[in-house]
């Protein structure tokens, strides 16, 4: 969808009329001549100006009739016009071709970044993964092509070209997550994030399972080892900032279907594992946007790619495996994979990158969606600092966190008795000590997070910038935590 900042209202474009709450003046943001009808739409249907309402009518035109949307704004702060401007393309994605935005009933001018915001979900919204219909009827067919904004200003459409970025970036992440497993695997994640990022200046590393397995990276290793696909290592860097500034890193879990391997899950809903890769997604759509708009740090993302898979060759519960960093596993459960997928990639990126700061993601437990639902993802973090940032970045995107304790009578739920550790602890707390598990391979001094987005990269129901399905989990957040942290 087009975004375009304009002077006039297109003929034959919907008319889109904010108002924000309380007194809703509608002969003010449309003229005398369509005041009556408008009001007459307002009272029935009880439009108040709440951020995300509508009430529409059709108002005669010259010889023609105009189609009129009354959009709430609500207290018009840059949460009220994303969520207006979420609402306004699930209202008009597969009935309206073009819309011009009207701001001339407004009290106030709404503030370029809140703007920047509402245009940005309203592209958001408009996303669909269509690529395997082939029998859509016509009537359900998306067709809202272009926006325009009226008389906004330049700084507002310089806040859009910031967002417009981040967007192809959550664009990437939700394809990557919607696709099906025989679609997208390891070595397909990797061609189709390269050829997506392909002339943004991203530096590329690639690593198949040979190198891994000169590495010493067994317990990734271990996973993908019941998979006729075999596992990668995808690595992007961008050199934004001075070549003394200190490096992020974020790293991915990339497990493009889990089984469960040997501990098999049940097969009903066993589906939805394709998005176990929500992690890495979420890695590769960041990167993407923070090449895109030309961030002034330092990042390297990680992705640890593998397919979890229950052949004969694979893991068994009992095993023990020895990790890129010398501590051993005990494998008590093989559908506790993304963790020995992570502390892999977790020990190869602070060897090779040395980064002050490492952020990981992963849709880890399902313990984290009983404990938070799918409002928040979990947060742990060994540094408070740290925590604040993202906590902060998470409330400012709307892709919110909550944080959990760490602690060293959690850290003792996972000794083993015959190695290093075990890959699970007891039922209770079953989160926390998947953290604590990664905690172990955080060498001294470096600021570490770990975000379990188990409940927010798929949605079952549509959200503000998202429809049902994949939703981009993480790619605003992170981007707003680089330039929050790292650019300010």
């Amino acid at each position: 969808m087009q975004i375009v900042f304009t002077t006039t209202v297109e003929s034959g474009d919907v008319l889109i009329l904010p108002l924000g709450k309380g007194g809703v003046d509608v002969a003010k943001a449309g003229g005398a001549d369509m005041a009556a009808i408008g009001q007459a739409a307002v009272d029935a249907a009880r439009f108040k100006g709440e951020a995300g309402s509508i009430a529409e009518f059709f108002a005669p035109e010259g010889g023609d009739v105009r189609r009129v949307v009354l959009l709430g704004v609500g207290d018009g702060d840059e949460a009220d016009w994303r969520k207006a401007g979420g609402a306004l393309t699930a209202r008009l994605l597969t009935s309206a071709s073009s819309a011009s935005v009207s701001l001339t009933g407004l009290a106030a001018k709404p503030s370029a970044q809140a703007l920047a915001a509402f245009a940005g979900a309203a592209v958001q919204r408009g996303w669909r993964h269509d690529v395997y219909r082939t029998k859509l009827p016509e009537t359900a067919k998306p067709m809202l092509t272009r926006i325009a904004i009226v008389d906004a200003g330049g700084e507002a459409e310089a806040a859009y070209a910031r967002v417009h970025a981040v967007n192809g970036g959550l664009e990437l992440t939700r394809t990557l997550v919607s696709e099906p497993p025989n679609k997208l695997y390891p070595e397909s994640f990797v061609e189709r994030v390269l050829n997506d990022v392909e002339g943004l200046g991203l530096e590329v590393t690639v690593l198949d399972e040979a190198q891994m397995r000169d590495l010493g990276m067994g317990a990734l290793l271990g996973v993908s080892q019941g998979s006729v696909r075999e596992g990668r290592l995808l690595v992007l860097k961008w050199n934004g900032g001075a070549a003394d500034a200190e490096t992020l890193a974020l790293v991915g879990k990339g497990v493009t279907f889990d089984t469960g391997g040997i501990s098999i899950k049940p097969a009903a809903g066993m589906e939805d594992m394709k998005w176990d890769m929500g992690g890495a997604g979420a890695v590769a759509g960041a990167m993407k946007a923070i090449a895109a708009r030309k961030a002034k740090a330092n990042v390297v993302g990680v992705m640890g790619l593998v397919e979890n898979m229950p052949d004969g060759n694979a893991q068994r519960p009992g095993d023990v495996v020895t990790s890129m960093s010398g501590q051993t596993i005990e494998v008590i459960n093989t559908d506790a994979e993304g963790r020995l997928v992570l502390c892999d990639a977790l020990t190869w990126v602070q060897k090779t990158h040395s980064p002050s700061t490492i952020v990981d993601l992963a849709t880890l437990t399902g313990a984290m969606i009983i404990s938070l639902g799918h409002e928040h993802g979990g947060l742990f973090a060994n540094d408070d600092s740290l925590a604040e940032a993202l906590l902060a970045a998470g409330k400012a995107t709307d892709e919110k966190l909550w944080r959990f304790p760490l602690a060293d009578a959690y850290d003792k739920l996972i000794d083993s008795q015959i190695a290093d550790m075990k890959n699970v602890g007891p039922r209770g707390g079953g989160s926390i000590t998947a953290a604590q598990f990664l905690k172990r391979y955080i060498n001294e001094g470096v600021a570490w997070a770990h975000l379990d987005i188990a409940g927010m990269v798929w949605s079952e129901k549509p959200g503000t910038n998202h429809d049902k399905g994949a939703t981009g989990y993480g790619v605003r957040l992170l981007d707003q935590f680089v330039a929050d942290r790292f650019e300010a």
